[in-house]
């Protein structure tokens, strides 16, 4: 199977009392698949994996499932920095059916090369699904160059590499290459890339996909939605896409420690450049 496109790493609503939303996630999962996107990411970074236990992760997958009804590639964040643990969650991901798995780089351990290719092939071998790569040093301390990411296309169901690293952004002999960062995408796409696992399409999903439907336009799409990938960077995700989120009438709920509120200032810088797009006029 083939991933790219638009895919969403969708927020996880939480009620008052800090719970997960399902009723609201059903909601915002229907709003994304009518508003641009190809795919969701349930329980990823932006949905506040970390925070969420595995009985929460898989009631996610199986509403998203329920949800898009085949409408949508369901991707499970499986990823963890215990491969044990990020084998079971897998296993448990394939048997309610999704469509794909999204694995991190092992953080903070700071595995060698062979211990990332060790990793890799556990939970690729857990699956007969697609398995997508995340680089992310940034969070991780711990990169994937580039020779080292063909090495695990080698692996049997490794599919794809979400790349947020945009130094020596290349293609991947045997893997899709998607856009790990919203700013990235315009790139990944001239580069020959199928798509990107984003943010930005919550607020703006019909616009970023014009940016593959209209390679023409691409370049000036991209431009046109620069102050707004910098408002959902302000602070650290999921905080501005969530405070933007509510301010554009979704009920998303607010955050698990250590996750806080944004700050007037932050939450100020995100609703000018909403109002910017026009986009708090329709609520």
């Amino acid at each position: 199977m083939s991933i790219g496109g638009v895919i969403t790493a969708m927020v996880t609503p939480f009620d008052g009392e800090g719970r997960v939303d399902e009723d609201a996630a059903a909601r915002l999962i229907g709003h994304l698949l009518d508003n641009g996107s190809d795919g969701i990411v349930m329980a990823s970074t932006t949905g506040e994996s970390s925070t969420l236990d595995d009985e929460e992760k898989l009631r996610l997958f199986r509403l998203a499932l329920d949800e898009a009804g085949g409408r949508a590639t369901i991707v499970a964040n499986t990823g963890s920095n215990d491969t044990r643990h990020s084998v079971e969650l897998t296993e448990r991901a394939t048997e309610l059916g999704v469509d794909a798995i999204l694995a991190v780089t092992p953080y903070y351990n700071k595995p060698n090369r062979r211990g990332i290719v060790a990793h890799f092939r556990a939970v690729a071998g857990a699956t007969n699904l697609p398995v997508i790569v995340y680089n992310i040093p940034s969070r991780c301390v711990v990169d994937i160059p580039n020779d080292l990411l063909g090495e695990l296309a080698q692996i049997d169901n490794i599919a794809g590499v979400k790349q947020a690293r945009a130094e020596d952004l290349a293609p991947i002999d045997g893997m899709n290459l998607l856009a790990g960062n919203d700013d990235m995408l315009a790139d990944v796409l001239d580069l020959g890339g199928a798509g990107g696992i984003l943010v930005a399409s919550q607020i703006v999903g019909p616009e970023m996909r014009r940016m593959i439907d209209e390679p023409d336009q691409r370049r000036a799409i991209d431009e046109s939605l620069q102050d707004l990938y910098s408002a959902l960077a302000i602070t650290v995700n999921p905080i501005p896409v969530k405070t933007a989120m509510r301010m554009l009438g979704h009920a998303v709920g607010g955050f698990r420690l250590p996750l806080v509120e944004a700050s007037e200032h932050e939450a100020e810088e995100i609703r000018v450049v909403l109002d910017r797009h026009g986009l708090l006029s329709a609520v």
